[in-house]
C-alpha cells in the first residue's frame, strides 16, 4: 500500500528511474514517444492503448505544442516534468479521483512495451513503482518547480535549451501547452525573466549542496 493518499486538487511530486540504475531513453524517438503519452493518456476517457505506429505516422509531435486539454477529461494537471536518460520528474495535480495512478500505470506499462519491442528486451524497465511526495505548501511548489524545470542541469546534462523538459515553456523560449505553467508563472507576474532567475539561483543550491534528500532521486 501506498504511503501517499492521493486526493484530488492536490499536488505530487513523481519520480522513477531505470531498473538497475539503467538508462530508459536510448535517444530522441524514445523521449518523443513518452511525451507523446503524456498527451495522449491523460484523459479520463480513453478507450484502448496508444498504438505507436500509426500516432508517430499521422501525428507530428513539436515538444510541448500538445492538444489543448479543454479537448480532454484530464486525470492530472502536468504541472512541470524532467525527462533524463535514466530518469524522469514530473509535478502533478490530481483532477480526478485516482488520477495520478490511472495516468502513471498507463504512462509506465505503455512505455515499457514500446521500449522492450523496439530494444528487443523483456522485463521490468522501471526501478518498481514511481514514487511519490505529497507537495505540502506552496514554498516546497515553487521550490521542486525550480528542481523539476532544472533537472537535467543539476544531474549533469548541460546540452544547451534541453528540450525534454518544460524548462522553455517556462523561460519563454517554447510556447508548450502540456503544462499549466500560470500555477507557478503567476505568482512571478508571469515574467518568465523573474522566474528564470529563481529557477538558476535554487539549480546552483541543488547543486552544490545537494541537500533537501526528499528531492533527490539518487
Amino acid at each position: 500500500m501506498r504511503k501517499t493518499e492521493f486526493a484530488n486538487g492536490e499536488y505530487y511530486h513523481i519520480y522513477n528511474r531505470g531498473v538497475d540504475k539503467r538508462e530508459v531513453f536510448l535517444g530522441g524517438k524514445d523521449y518523443e514517444r513518452f511525451i507523446l503519452g503524456m498527451n495522449e493518456f491523460n484523459d479520463e476517457k480513453l478507450v484502448g492503448s496508444l498504438r505507436d505506429k500509426q500516432k508517430q505516422e499521422k501525428q507530428k509531435l513539436s515538444f510541448g505544442l500538445a492538444r489543448s486539454l479543454a479537448s480532454v477529461s484530464p486525470l492530472v494537471e502536468i504541472v512541470a516534468y524532467c525527462l533524463n536518460p535514466n530518469h524522469y520528474h514530473f509535478m502533478l495535480k490530481q483532477s480526478k479521483n485516482k488520477g495520478v495512478e490511472k495516468f502513471m500505470h498507463r504512462m509506465g506499462t505503455s512505455y515499457t512495451k514500446y521500449f522492450n519491442i523496439k530494444h528487443e528486451r523483456s522485463g521490468s524497465l522501471f526501478q518498481g513503482p514511481f514514487k511519490s511526495i505529497h507537495i505540502n505548501s506552496n514554498e516546497y511548489l515553487l521550490l521542486l518547480s525550480a528542481y523539476v524545470n532544472a533537472n537535467h542541469e543539476i544531474h549533469g546534462f548541460l546540452e544547451k535549451d534541453w528540450p525534454y523538459s518544460s524548462f522553455l515553456d517556462y523561460t519563454g523560449k517554447r510556447d508548450g501547452k502540456l503544462c499549466n505553467k500560470e500555477i507557478i508563472l503567476g505568482q512571478f507576474d508571469n515574467n518568465f525573466g523573474e522566474y528564470e532567475k529563481y529557477i538558476k539561483n535554487n539549480a546552483d543550491y541543488f547543486r552544490e549542496k545537494k541537500e533537501l534528500e526528499e528531492y533527490i532521486l539518487e
